[in-house]
């Protein structure tokens, strides 16, 4: 998605850490920098009040669910291991089906969640 104006920070780079930014998990100076696009750029500033607005209802709806402390860990060493580069194994209480696109990011599908909950 582009509204096909240039602004400093391209719409493709601002769609692609659009969670980062909602979860206040990047630098400030790259908040900046996405705030002042938001403020150009009313497409994204949409995009970006539909997933707030998401988020904002998941916490409301399942915020106060408790994650089984297994699954986490497995979740937490599976995010370590991605982090440091090295291979994750698929045997081992793998989420079944996890993709490994371009770039090392994980795309994790509805049905790998469910098999992930039922092997916690």
């Amino acid at each position: 998605m582009s509204c096909g104006e240039p602004h400093e920070t391209d719409c493709s780079e601002v769609l692609d850490h659009l969670y980062e930014f909602l979860d206040h998990e990047m630098p400030d100076a790259d908040c900046t920098k996405f705030e002042v696009h938001f403020e150009e750029c009313s497409p994204c500033l949409e995009k970006y009040g539909l997933e707030q607005a998401v988020k904002k209802l998941v916490k409301r709806c399942c915020g106060q669910d408790d994650v089984p402390t297994d699954l986490r860990a497995k979740v937490m060493g599976r995010i370590e291991l991605i982090r440091s580069g090295q291979a994750v194994p698929e045997h081992e209480g793998s989420i079944h089906g996890a993709v490994v696109r371009e770039g090392g990011a994980r795309e994790v599908t509805t049905a790998d969640a469910r098999g992930a909950a039922a092997e916690g």
